[in-house]
């Protein structure tokens, strides 16, 4: 006699979306969750099997016996092996033990949909549920004027791991704590929104959580699911919003992962052409099957239905859209029109994009993509991918790679720097200083600054007040905010004893009121992806290596004149073209005192004259600090 009771969730019309991949809730329907039949409490399992002979639950309930626990599959040919076992409930430890229909292999596999898994290297599943309660009906109620497009988006990457340690009891921070320390924190900065690198459940510390094997569960790292729940919902209590890393790009081949799942390629392409990757040794998901398209969507509906995510930031989308991504030639097959792309992948992220969308207007999806593929912010509609946002990786690699050079070659490379107003507009850019930028040699974004110690600080708050200036939103890496001196390092903590020394104050204190700048100057949000909300004053001053631009409005009655100098030879009496008359009043100074600079500004209005200059009918004479951008707003 079973031990398992025969019982099912799924509708025909489940069973029909799944298979046609366009299930978008099948965290609802697989898994194990706690239920009563027939008046007896116990829990249901459900999952997708289709090359299976058999399929048992093993657990710390049978001594992980096989065979004691089997499901039953389903007579409709979906593959889902299904059951319910009376009286095992919340903690309970489990595994699906299957036996292969074709090959004979056995595999021993944690659930894809569990809740909750055990903390890393142990890797069973946990049969859990939690009735945590929100309490940010507040702010899920006006968070589309947060999250909206022409809102400021100023977002804190942080891998919870190394944020900040207990260093007494050599530990990392709890979900619990960093509801405490880590919102406390993101508030007094002034930041929008927090994005953390991926929190599924991962095996691998040195894979940052980009190796995920629980696409359900937040990792057990650092408690419980409805604590990971508590920090969302703080977060959200003081007005900031979260953006969750998604990686749909590849998955580990750990034998309790979804690689070969049930002794066939259930997840991932059997073509390792397309199924598996070369840089980061793991495999692909099949983009064409349905039943796994069904499955990442889900996975990306989930955390923001149950966790109440403000958006996904999804990692490596290049990848994704193309064939050749990473392979030589020989290496990859052309699609059917016989070109690069992958078509499937496209579909699926334009689907994933319109539900996302469709069920969530109110959220941003991200894309972290580095090539010149067109259309990724644009909507399905007129054929594009369909995301909110796209990271501008070429904006970021040109500016650092300017930062880097000694002021004196500057002039030389100015067209490197201005080169992003050429296509600031194709796309609805974030600018990101992340955390791939702060490892493997890199140096962090500080050690990259040329020159003594006054020139690096000066460099770097120019960085970032160039950064804060330019159109788009933008994203900084944790530690950058105060000029971490070291390479980003995983398994550490980021060195707050340099908070101690004035330079580092200087810089916490400037991307505070970058910040507050930025949020509070409607010209640098409002219009932060529409060309009409920039204008050049002068790109081409490479001699003394000065570049100057409007941000605005709808008129020239709202701007603000942002004043860059790259050098540190201070500049006074230096002429601009005005677009109106008035007053400049400087409201931003990155060389101020408080910054840890030297003072250099104008701390009296300038008047502006009648006259003819860069092309404009008016012109004022200003102070640039040295190292320094200057911003200033227009009085009558």
């Amino acid at each position: 006699m079973s031990n398992v009771i025969t019982h099912s969730v799924f509708t025909e019309l489940d069973i029909y979306l799944f298979k046609s991949g366009t299930h978008y809730r099948l965290y609802e329907k697989f898994g194990s969750r706690v239920i009563e039949v027939d008046g007896v409490q116990g829990t249901y399992f459900a999952v997708w099997a289709p090359s299976a002979k058999s399929v048992s639950v093993v657990g710390d309930f049978n001594y992980w016996n096989d065979g004691e626990h089997p499901l039953q599959v389903r007579w409709d040919a979906s593959g889902i092996w299904e059951g319910f076992i009376p009286n095992i409930g919340k903690g309970t430890l489990y595994k699906y033990k299957i036996h292969s229909d074709h090959n004979g292999v056995q595999t021993e596999k944690a659930d894809p949909y569990a809740r909750r898994c055990e903390h890393p290297p142990n890797t069973a599943s946990v049969v859990w549920d939690d009735d945590y309660r929100w309490k940010d009906k507040k702010w899920m109620k006006k968070r589309k004027k947060h999250n909206a497009i022409n809102a400021p988006f100023s977002v804190y990457e942080v891998h919870l791991g190394s944020w900040k340690k207990k260093i007494e009891e050599n530990r990392s921070l709890s979900y619990t704590e960093l509801a405490d320390d880590l919102v406390a924190y993101v508030k007094e900065m002034q930041f929008t929104h927090v994005e953390l690198m991926p929190i599924m459940e991962y095996p691998y510390d040195p894979s940052w959580g980009y190796q995920i094997t629980g696409y359900f569960a937040p990792t057990s790292r650092f408690g419980y699911p409805e604590e990971f729940k508590l920090l969302v919902d703080t977060l959200h209590q003081n007005d900031i919003g979260i953006i969750l890393d998604w990686v749909p790009s590849h998955f580990p081949d750990d034998a309790h992962g979804l690689g070969f799942f049930d002794g066939s390629c259930v997840y991932e392409h059997p073509d390792l052409k397309k199924g598996y990757h070369p840089d980061w040794k793991s495999l692909i998901f099949n983009y064409g099957r349905n039943e796994v398209k069904s499955f990442l969507i889900s996975n990306a509906v989930f955390w923001l239905d149950q966790y109440h995510a403000d958006g996904l930031r999804v990692d490596a989308v290049a990848s994704l859209l193309f064939l050749d991504y990473s392979r030589e030639e020989g290496e990859w097959d052309a699609n059917m029109f016989g070109g690069r792309e992958n078509l499937e992948a496209i579909d699926f992220m334009k689907a994933l994009n319109e539900e996302i969308y469709r069920s969530f207007p109110d959220v941003q999806n991200i894309a972290e993509e580095s090539t010149a593929f067109p259309g990724v912010s644009k909507p399905t509609f007129v054929d594009g991918l369909g995301f909110g946002m796209k990271w501008m990786m070429g904006w970021m690699h040109d500016t650092l790679d300017y930062f880097e050079k000694e002021p004196i070659y500057r002039r030389h490379h100015q067209n490197d720097l201005t080169f992003s107003m050429t296509y600031a507009f194709t796309e609805n850019f974030m600018l990101p200083l992340s955390h791939d930028e702060v490892v493997y040699g890199k140096r962090s974004i500080l050690g990259r600054m040329p020159g003594d110690d006054w020139q690096r600080f000066a460099n770097l708050r120019l960085l970032y007040s160039y950064m804060f200036t330019h159109p788009g939103t933008n994203l900084l890496f944790m530690g950058a905010e105060f000029g971490q001196h070291d390479e980003w390092d995983f398994q550490g903590s980021l060195d707050w004893h340099l908070l101690e020394y004035e330079p580092h104050q200087g810089i916490k204190q400037l991307i505070t009121d970058l910040n507050v700048l930025y949020r509070t100057h409607p010209v640098l949000h409002e219009f932060q992806f529409e060309p009409s909300g920039f204008e050049w004053i002068t790109y081409d001053d490479h001699e003394n290596s000065v570049i100057s631009y409007l941000r605005k409005g709808d008129s020239y009655d709202d701007v603000l004149i942002v004043v860059c100098n790259m050098t540190p030879i201070p500049r006074e009496g230096y002429e601009l073209g005005m677009p109106i008359s008035g007053k400049l009043v400087e409201c931003f100074n990155s060389d101020a005192k408080k910054y840890n600079g030297s003072g250099v500004g104008n701390t009296k209005k300038v008047t502006i004259q009648k006259k003819d200059y860069h092309y404009r009918p008016y012109a004022a004479k200003i102070t640039i600090p040295p190292l320094g951008v200057v911003v200033f707003k227009i009085t009558k």
